[in-house]
Parts: structure tokens; sequence; C-alpha cells
């Protein structure tokens, strides 16, 4: 235990600026530019309070005023991409000391994605990976490193025609013993999906769905952790 815990507080000393945001999405394939309909945060700190409207599309992310909107065909393959800094080359796109879950979620605009503010029980969780071996600690964050900073999902077909945020979360467990210790990186991109159907998902409320006294939030990852319980609702498949 004492050693667990010792090479967990070496680790974060030591990882406690590699920090990163999401910085592209790919649309069907297509990278539609750096930046382009993300609400970007004013730098590349994580979030650690889950009672904090910033828990909703990270730092200053309540309003999506002069960010563009891009259209999406109902069940379009999504992809996200993460980095430290703004590039995409000459380092690893998250360090390698990130370990944790990736989820995403998805929340329906009353009118445009740019003036929603994402507050109330609006999200629905389309999808999470977590701890995927347990005897090598292999994370989803290290499938997320290997693959230049990029994961995917598929937005489910049912979901109705109209503008969303759509929101994607690493959350880095390296310091998670105690809270606040977890470190929330949270994306939010503009879309409008297009040609959808007439599904009523279930919806939770973020802030709101995550407690600190969570077992995905407060967590040793280093004391032989064999399984993990995600944080927040079941995925919905649609």
């Amino acid at each position: 235990m004492k050693l667990a815990k010792a090479l967990s507080l070496l680790t974060g000393a030591a990882l406690c600026n590699a920090h990163f945001t999401m910085q592209y999405i790919w649309n069907n394939g297509l990278d539609e530019g750096q930046n382009t309909a993300i609400r970007v945060p004013p730098n590349n700190n994580p979030v650690t309070d889950v009672t904090s409207t910033d828990l909703t599309c990270n730092v200053n992310g309540l309003s999506g005023t002069g960010i563009s909107t891009v259209s999406i065909p109902a069940g379009s393959n999504i992809t996200f991409e993460w980095h430290q800094h703004a590039q995409r080359t000459g380092e690893d796109a998250i360090s390698g000391g990130h370990k944790g879950p990736v989820l995403v979620y998805i929340a329906k605009a009353p009118s445009s994605a740019a003036s929603f503010d994402g507050q109330g029980a609006v999200w629905t969780k389309i999808y999470q990976s977590g701890l995927l071996d347990a005897s090598t600690q292999q994370w989803a964050t290290d499938v997320v490193n290997a693959n230049g900073g990029k994961h995917s999902v598929v937005i489910p077909a049912s979901l109705p025609a109209g503008e969303y945020l759509l929101r994607a979360e690493i959350i880095a467990l390296h310091v998670a013993q105690s809270y606040p210790g977890a470190q929330f990186y949270i994306g939010c991109a503009q879309v409008k999906i297009t040609s959808g159907g007439t599904a009523s998902p279930p919806t939770v409320a973020l802030p709101g769905a995550y407690k600190p006294t969570d077992p995905g939030i407060t967590v040793n990852i280093y004391n032989n952790l064999q399984s993990y319980t995600f944080p927040g609702p079941a995925v919905w498949s649609g």
C-alpha cells in the first residue's frame, strides 16, 4: 500500500502539467479543422469540481456564440482528437500517465446549439470505455494515445434531427485517491443532426450525475485495480 501510494504521488507530480484539450472533430472521416465547431477553453487545465458548471462544457463553455455548428447525418461516425498543445506531432497526444476512461454524451438544444448552455437533465451517454485489461492495466486512454489522440463514436441514428452539443470526456485518474483529485478533460462540439429518428433517450444533468464519492471518481488505480465502475448513467445505444 505504501509503495502504491508513493508511486501514485510521484506520477502525479511528474505529470501535473501534462494537460490536454479536444482540438478536432472528424465527420465520417473528414477532418473539420482545428477547433472548428468546438467550445475552446482558455487553457488545457482540467476540471476537478464535479459540482461546477465547468463540468458541462469546460471553463467558459456555457455559450457557443460565434462558434460554427457542423452538420452531420444521423448515424455518423464522429472522431474526437485531443492534444497537449496546438500541435499534432512531436509529443504524445496525451501523457501516457493519464490513465482513465473515455466517455461521450449528447444533448439536444431547444433551439440553436450556439445558444444552448447544456444545463439541466439534458445529457444522454452514448459511449464509454474504461479499464480494458486488468492484468496489464491498459485503459481507454492508452488506446486514445496510441491512436494519435483519437477516439470515435457512432451517433445513434434514432436521435431526432436538430442541433446538439456533443460532449467528449476523458477522466484522468492518476491522482484520484482522494477528492478532488480526478481530472476531467471535457470538449464540447456543436453539431446539427440531419435525417434523424424519433427516439426519446434517457437524460441526466452535468453537473448533477457525478458525485465526489463515486467509485469511478475517487479511486486508487495503483492498488491492483481489477474493474472500473463508470460514473454517471448507463450507455444508451439508441
